[in-house]
C-alpha cells in the first residue's frame, strides 16, 4: 500500500541499495543535492524515454550540484543491461523488496486496461542534506526534466 507521500521539509527516508554493478549504495553518504526518481520498469518505452532524458540532461545538472538516481523494483542485471543498452550515465538503484518505494509512498495501486495492481508510481525527489526539497508525484516521463527544471527555477 501507499504510505504517506512525502513533502517538502519531511526528512527523505534513509535507504541502502544495490546498483546496476551490484555496488550497494548508501543514501547518508551522499553529499550535495540529489534528484532521485521511481520508475516502473527498465527498458520500457516510458521509462526509456525518461532515462534518456536524465542522461541527455546530466552535464548541466551535475554543474548545479546535482547527483541523479533512479530506482525501480528491477533487478540489478537488468538494469545493468538498460544502462549498457542506452549509454546511461548515473546509477540506477534495485528496489526488489519495493521497502524503498514504500517508504517513499511511491508504491501503490495503478490500473491499466481495467485491472488493479501494486506498482510504482512514476515520482521524482529533490533532496539535499538528507531533506527534501521537492516531491513531485505521477510525473510524466516525456519531457520530465525540462519540467523539473521550471520548477526548481534551473
Amino acid at each position: 500500500m501507499t504510505e504517506k507521500q512525502l513533502s517538502a521539509g519531511d526528512k527523505a527516508p534513509a535507504f541502502k541499495l544495490t546498483n546496476q554493478d551490484g555496488v550497494e549504495v548508501d543514501s547518508s553518504k551522499i553529499a550535495g543535492k540529489v534528484i532521485v526518481y521511481f520508475y516502473p520498469a527498465a527498458s520500457t518505452p516510458g521509462c526509456t524515454k525518461q532515462a534518456c532524458d536524465f542522461r541527455d540532461n546530466l552535464g548541466s545538472l551535475k554543474k548545479l550540484g546535482f547527483t541523479v538516481l533512479g530506482i525501480s523494483p528491477d533487478k540489478p542485471a537488468k538494469l545493468k543491461k538498460f544502462v549498457e543498452k542506452e549509454g546511461l550515465n548515473f546509477e540506477l538503484l534495485s528496489d526488489e523488496s519495493t521497502d524503498v518505494q514504500q517508504a517513499f509512498g511511491v508504491w501503490g495501486k495503478k490500473s491499466m486496461y481495467g485491472k488493479e495492481y501494486m506498482g510504482t508510481i512514476r515520482s521524482t525527489f529533490v533532496i539535499e542534506n538528507g531533506k527534501v526539497l521537492n516531491a513531485f508525484y505521477n510525473v510524466k516521463a516525456a519531457g520530465h526534466v525540462e519540467v523539473l527544471r521550471g520548477e526548481l527555477g534551473l
